[in-house]
């Protein structure tokens, strides 16, 4: 079996070794824990022994097992916002870049209304109006992220509409969803996959300083967010209870960032001005 294109450069490697142990780290985690989350087992701010690895947090808590338990709910709440900005923000873009005329110009002047507004902010405006919800968060963020994504499909989907192989597919009569499917989205992949990446990025980045600031995942419940924020004021005591978490964050948010832009190096490149009808 040969080696994907992506997968043979340096960058995409590192970034598929990182992403992946940070995901095993935060999907198994909660089974791998030696302590339930919330149990406590010390004094506060407790040096490293044979029953916490890692020491203890502010409440005499382990810091590994919470560090184990904590890393489920940012991971799964990033990859969903994602994925779910991208599918749908490709397909508004898509059909605004499309159809053009008036659909085009309230798709255009709806995402600078939402482009007007800073993440955080509009998240943190959301959440404190209508409950601190985890999935009300994911749609926050699947909606702060939704601008860029339509805007770059547009855009993608504006330069290879006036290609010659599309003009061919409309003169045959093929339905639009085809054409957008078969000649326009494998055309404006690769952009969207380093978009994806960098979303990843931002997402563990802005839901980590959700959960930082309390408006995130709530305590008892174990963050990586809520946890540096919980014992930032022991940190010269127990740096552990900080650096643990950050020890994650910053892996995942590389690991992303890199993987999406080796997959932006496939041969999707080379597809483009090249249809399949």
């Amino acid at each position: 079996m040969s080696i994907p294109t992506w997968l043979r450069s340096g960058q995409a490697k590192v970034g598929v070794i990182l992403t992946l142990i940070v995901l095993v780290v935060g999907v198994a985690g909660p089974w791998l824990a030696p302590h339930r989350e919330a149990e406590l087992l010390g004094q506060t701010y407790g040096a490293a022994d044979s029953v916490a690895p890692l020491g203890y947090d502010f409440l005499g808590r382990d810091v590994l097992s919470r560090t184990l338990h904590g890393g489920f709910s940012l991971i799964w709440m990033t990859v969903t916002a994602a994925l779910a900005a991208m599918a749908l923000g490709t397909a508004i873009g898509m059909l605004s870049g499309y159809l053009r005329g008036r659909v085009d110009q309230i798709v255009v002047w709806w995402a600078d209304v939402l482009l007007a507004f800073p993440n955080v902010v509009l998240i943190l405006l959301v959440v404190s109006m209508l409950g601190r919800s985890e999935w009300l968060i994911v749609a926050t963020v699947v909606l702060a992220f939704l601008p860029g994504v339509v805007r770059l499909a547009r855009a993608s989907t504006l330069e290879v509409v006036g290609q010659e192989y599309v003009e061919v597919a409309q003169l045959l009569s093929y339905p639009a969803w085809r054409i957008l499917l078969r000649e326009v989205l494998p055309n404006i992949a690769s952009p969207l996959l380093v978009h994806l990446g960098t979303m990843l990025t931002w997402g563990v980045g802005i839901l980590g300083a959700v959960s930082f600031l309390g408006y995130g995942v709530q305590a008892p419940a174990a963050d990586w967010g809520l946890m540096i924020n919980e014992n930032r004021a022991g940190m010269r005591i127990q740096p552990w209870a900080v650096v643990a978490p950050v020890f994650f964050i910053a892996p995942f948010a590389l690991g992303t960032n890199s993987f999406a832009e080796g997959l932006s190096s496939r041969k999707l490149r080379g597809r483009s001005g090249k249809g399949t009808t």
